[in-house]
């Protein structure tokens, strides 16, 4: 057979990215200005909220603030009695662009964590890289 034998730990040549690590604390500072007209003070509210989040460090980033402003609105729209079905699958849709719930920040590659215990491994966890080292 053709070719170098194969080798008994291989490293895969297309890595996975590296997951985003967000503060557990949360974005700090003010919010960005609300970019969808004036907004009400239940929006307001709730525009600090998700601002304060640790999301919203990611969203920073990316540049989300009128897409988290159309989450805001439709969020208000959603919980108001008698709202239409569509409002909700809307939120559901975007919570889920927005990583608002477990499984969207697992498809984001998003893990909070705790910035005050800094980037340790937890102890019952081990490291593949570390076992592979000792095995040589």
């Amino acid at each position: 057979m053709p070719g170098p034998p194969p080798t008994r730990n291989p490293r895969r040549r297309n890595a996975r990215p590296e997951w985003r690590r967000l503060p557990s604390a949360g974005r700090t500072g003010e919010p960005p200005a609300f970019p969808l007209g004036r907004p009400t003070k239940a929006a307001t509210a709730l525009w600090a909220q998700l601002w304060a989040t640790p999301q919203a460090t990611a969203w920073a980033d990316l540049g989300w603030v009128r897409t988290v402003a159309r989450y805001t609105k439709l969020v208000l729209g959603a919980e108001r009695p008698k709202a239409p079905g569509y409002l909700l699958s809307e939120v559901r849709q975007l919570e889920d662009r927005l990583g608002l719930n477990p499984m969207a920040m697992r498809r984001l590659m998003w893990e909070i964590v705790d910035t005050a215990a800094g980037d340790s491994v937890p102890a019952d966890v081990a490291s593949l890289d570390d076992y592979r080292d000792k095995l040589g």
